[in-house]
């Protein structure tokens, strides 16, 4: 072994390792990774990000910007809601929602196909008798499933496509991976369908009426020997920290404030709307001088689990008067996977200052957490409940990357821009499937177009391109470019076929896929194919047969992340939804993924001969 080889495999051992912990953000690791092969010599510096202008890595942004459009004009849920079958049983109803899922996922990114489909699938399991996760992971199996058939399905897709380019006249056109992929994806859908969702465990799931927010929301009452009269409600906030409390709302000559500013001034007979918990309670009235105002809203409060809140006072017991457009909603929203509330907390957030909302409850994996909830830093896959006004949520859930878990109104701002997000989609599409444009540049013109002719707001399309991943895609490139150049790629496939496959190619076809889809069950899948892909090109180099076998081995294999909750950013999103915990995932991704095996194996070989 030569030394910089030895660097390289040093490098990509504390990269993988990295990967798998999980304590950085898979770019952070990349860019980590990328800037330590500069460092050293193996990256020239001058190359060091000319994966930003990688094709692959322009398409990809594209891509997103183009499946947004398509989410915002609502194009997406009329489809949903006039091919999903209204009533049906478990087995034709999973049929379509899957099906629906890997056919969307073949032209959009596969997270946004599973968001827009999620409220509708929940929905859908209680219809049908079923707990919501035996329907979600069928779903997120079933997007994952699709993002296979189709050079833009997945971002793995378009690194071989890239790394075919550099070893052949070209890389891989649009529907190359179509013949196996659909294969796959038909056999896999069945699967799911007629057997699959059996094996999913039943699990319960905190949802909105599960989480008891009538426990948490009490009224109390100030009286005139407080220690509250005539005080600030930022210093009484900063005691209600103490015990873990927060003042919701304030109702006030029958008016109610909700998420009043911090110089309010409290004033005797005041009803404070307190979330706490009955331990600090007590506490809380008998320190500060309160009294439990009696009215419905202390009992179970079936008000609040609609979003909206009653007081009465002591003495006359009328209602509130509440203006309309103060009312209060809860809603459970469900934590993408690359959303910025990811390791933050409440707290840091300040929810009630920037958007009038607050966070009442958290479920992860199907637990629901009492204690500290505030002050708990949010995961991806975590489930909240918010309570604020209806538009704040929306604005909340839009800017920090949720997916709202109620059923949702089908909304169409405007047929034009419907048609045109559809049109200019299948134009993307059409331009680069018959060669008219490479697929980086055809996508590109129908970005500019949703940009020229506003189909979606113009501040929306940036953020509309998951950075993480570009980062992720761009940075990753040239380190699989330095594995080539050092020789250690084709130092560890000759390793592995001298010591498991001899001379045997079909053998090492098997072999390249079960690698690909173990490492790809435990780190992100765009990073496996980036560092599979030049082992695929040495193993076939040795062997003399043709390479692209091998490399739509690994683009399956990168693609069918089935085993963990870890492996796939859809698998994560549906932890929290589903109740589940992070062992459930492989009574269904085993046999899902022996079923790729068997498939892909003998498609390989039928429609990319060695």
């Amino acid at each position: 072994m030569e030394f910089q080889q030895g660097l390289i495999f040093a490098i990509l051992a504390i990269t993988v390792a990295l990967f798998l912990s999980g304590r950085w953000r898979h770019d952070m690791i990349a860019l980590a990774s990328l800037l330590a092969c500069v460092l050293v010599g193996l990256v020239p510096t001058d190359q060091a990000f000319s994966g930003f202008g990688h094709p692959a890595v322009i398409t990809v942004a594209c891509v997103l910007v183009l499946s947004q459009a398509l989410q915002a004009t609502g194009a997406v849920d009329v489809l949903a809601m006039k091919v999903l079958p209204k009533q049906a049983g478990p087995t034709v109803t999973i049929s379509a929602l899957t099906a629906l899922a890997a056919i969307l996922s073949a032209f959009m990114n596969n997270v946004g196909a599973l968001a827009l489909l999620m409220p509708i699938a929940i929905q859908v399991a209680a219809r049908i008798q079923l707990a919501p996760g035996q329907v979600l992971m069928p779903l997120a199996f079933g997007s994952i499933l699709g993002g296979m058939t189709t050079l833009i399905g997945t971002p793995p897709n378009l690194i071989v496509s890239g790394f075919r380019a550099e070893t052949a006249e070209r890389g891989f056109a649009m529907f190359d991976y179509s013949p196996v992929g659909v294969l796959v994806a038909l056999v896999g859908v069945a699967f799911v369908a007629l057997i699959g969702w059996r094996l999913v465990p039943a699990r319960s799931r905190a949802d909105a009426s599960s989480f008891d927010t009538g426990k948490y929301l009490t009224e109390v009452r100030i009286t005139s020997d407080s220690k509250l009269v005539n005080m600030p409600l930022r210093d009484f906030e900063k005691k209600l920290e103490e015990l873990d409390a927060q003042v919701v709302g304030i109702v006030r000559n029958n008016y109610r404030a909700p998420s009043p500013p911090g110089y309010y001034r409290l004033v005797d007979q005041d009803v404070l709307i307190i979330e706490a918990d009955p331990e600090s309670l007590g506490a809380l009235l008998s320190n500060l001088g309160l009294s439990l105002e009696e009215s419905p809203a202390n009992q179970k409060d079936k008000e609040v689990s609609s979003g909206q809140h009653e007081a009465e006072t002591s003495k006359d017991k009328e209602k509130t008067k509440v203006d309309s457009d103060s009312e209060l909603h809860l809603q459970e929203l469900a934590i993408l996977p690359n959303s910025d509330l990811i390791g933050r907390t409440a707290v840091t957030l300040n929810l009630r200052k920037r958007f009038n909302i607050h966070l009442l409850a958290l479920s992860r994996q199907g637990q629901r957490s009492y204690k500290r909830v505030r002050r708990t830093s949010l995961q991806a896959g975590d489930v909240i409940l918010m309570q604020g006004q209806q538009e704040a949520l929306a604005v909340f859930a839009t800017d920090f990357g949720c997916v709202p878990l109620a059923e949702r109104q089908i909304r169409v701002p405007e047929k034009r821009n419907t048609l045109l997000a559809s049109f200019i989609m299948l134009g993307a599409i059409s331009g680069a499937a018959f060669g008219l444009l490479p697929a980086a540049i055809s996508f590109a013109a129908g970005m500019l177009a949703i940009m020229a002719l506003k189909v979606m707001p113009l501040r929306k399309v940036y953020s509309a391109i998951d950075w993480p991943v570009i980062v992720l895609l761009a940075c990753l490139i040239p380190v699989a470019g330095a594995m080539a150049t050092t020789g250690a790629a084709d130092m560890l496939a000759h390793t592995m076929l001298y010591y498991l496959a001899g001379d045997h190619a079909i053998l090492a076809l098997v072999l390249i896929l079960v690698l690909t889809m173990t490492l790809s069950d435990f780190m992100n899948n765009a990073a496996t194919a980036a560092m599979m892909c030049p082992i695929a090109i040495s193993v076939a180099e040795q062997l003399s047969v043709r390479a692209d076998p091998f490399l739509m081995a690994v683009a399956i294999g990168a693609s069918c992340a089935f085993l963990t909750p870890i492996g796939h950013q859809n698998n994560t999103l549906i932890l929290g939804p589903g109740g589940f915990r992070f062992g459930d995932y492989w009574r269904l991704g085993l046999p899902m993924e022996l079923v790729v095996i068997a498939v892909a194996i003998p498609a390989l070989l039928l429609f990319w001969p060695l």
